[in-house]
């Protein structure tokens, strides 16, 4: 099953740009360049937890994004390129719809897609699109053969060639928590007025979520730089899984007002305006994209990093808030076995779904992918 057989705020927050501080010009991309910064706790893959390659559940497709499931059990499935939406049931994918105004260059395109938790009574879908003008929240309905003309929710969310953020998650509050990118303008992160590097939370017709920082505002947390992996924990904390730039990529506990510090520091800066991330990689390790939460471990998907990374979270003694009372160990996975992973979802069946990302300009694909593999653990 080898790659290699098969290829041969708050409004206390800060809102300056302190472009002083930030750290130097480098080529922007998710797959960022090679750095070297404080390490992570590696165990050996020989523990509990180990995740196996048992099928492909799917192959042929064209950069899958965004999986979601619906309650009967099939998935929905986005492809950042062609726009396309299509639902895989036991191992069958057919098209059920386009979205035709979807921009895709570079980093952009159709991306992330959540399901309503009430989709039973209410059949909506939502989506995360690039236009030629912006980023922007879709909600569809899906009538189990096709889905309707979609219709925008939430619009004006800064897009680019990179950085466009674009995972989506319902929380146990049954708000949407939406990821941003800062579109490759820094100052975005840490302008509260922007929707750009940015974790939102919305309601399900696109309104800012009561209960939010700015009760007027769908800014639930701001300084990001590139947020595309969302998951919540069986405590029901949100954890995501962030590019960095030079140096570090990151894994943040989000809590409801706080800044995690983009551009003024990549990685943890100890100071007490921003909240140091839990756990950090290289970026040649990493390039984080899809985060699940499974059998009680996180799991990462990573691009450059070309592997899958279990993160074991222990918690000291301390209020579930307390970003500092926790600690993390990884142990990575199938390294350069795939190529590129972006999405990992844990499925209604007890296993997980990777997506491989080798059709997105950046990886060497094989004669089958992108492909979903399907993982169980061990």
């Amino acid at each position: 099953m080898s790659r290699t057989l098969l290829v041969g705020l708050a409004a206390a927050a800060t809102a300056v740009y302190l472009g002083a501080c930030a750290s130097p010009s480098s080529p922007s991309v998710d797959e960022g360049p090679a750095g070297v910064s404080r390490t992570i706790v590696e165990h050996s893959a020989s523990e509990t937890a180990t995740p196996r390659v048992t099928g492909i559940v799917a192959s042929g497709l064209d950069t899958p994004w965004g999986v979601a499931f619906l309650p009967g059990g099939s998935a929905l499935v986005t492809e950042r390129n062609t726009g396309r939406i299509v639902e895989i049931t036991d191992g069958e994918v057919r098209e059920v719809g386009r979205v035709g105004e979807t921009l895709a260059q570079g980093e952009s395109g159709l991306l992330g897609i959540a399901v309503s938790p009430t989709f039973d009574t209410d059949r909506f879908v939502y989506l995360y699109v690039t236009t030629g003008s912006d980023n922007r929240v879709l909600r569809a309905v899906f009538d189990g053969t096709t889905l309707a003309e979609p219709e925008v929710i939430l619009d004006g969310i800064p897009a680019g060639r990179i950085h466009d953020g674009g995972r989506m998650i319902f929380g146990p509050d049954g708000m949407l928590y939406v990821a941003t990118g800062e579109a490759g303008r820094r100052e975005l992160a840490q302008d509260p007025n922007s929707l750009g590097g940015k974790i939102l939370r919305i309601t399900g017709d696109g309104e800012p979520a009561p209960g939010n920082p700015d009760p007027a505002s769908p800014v639930y947390s701001l300084g990001h730089r590139n947020v595309q992996g969302l998951a919540f924990d069986d405590r029901g904390r949100l954890w995501a899984s962030e590019f960095g730039q030079n140096d570090v990529d990151e894994l943040n506990l989000v809590t409801a007002g706080a800044n995690y510090g983009w551009p003024v520091v990549e990685g943890a800066g100890g100071s007490d305006e921003f909240v140091d991330p839990v756990l950090t990689w290289p970026v040649s390790q990493a390039s984080p994209s899809g985060l699940a939460w499974f059998e009680g471990s996180l799991w990462m998907a990573t691009l450059r990093g070309e592997r899958l990374w279990r993160i074991d979270v222990q918690d000291t003694d301390v209020q579930d808030t307390d970003v500092q009372g926790t600690a993390a160990t990884a142990t990575d996975f199938f390294v350069g076995e795939y190529g590129r992973l972006r999405t990992v979802v844990a499925t209604p069946d007890g296993s997980l779904w990777l997506t491989t990302s080798n059709r997105d300009g950046r990886g060497s694909p094989a004669g089958d992918d992108d492909r979903i593999l399907r993982i169980e653990i061990s």
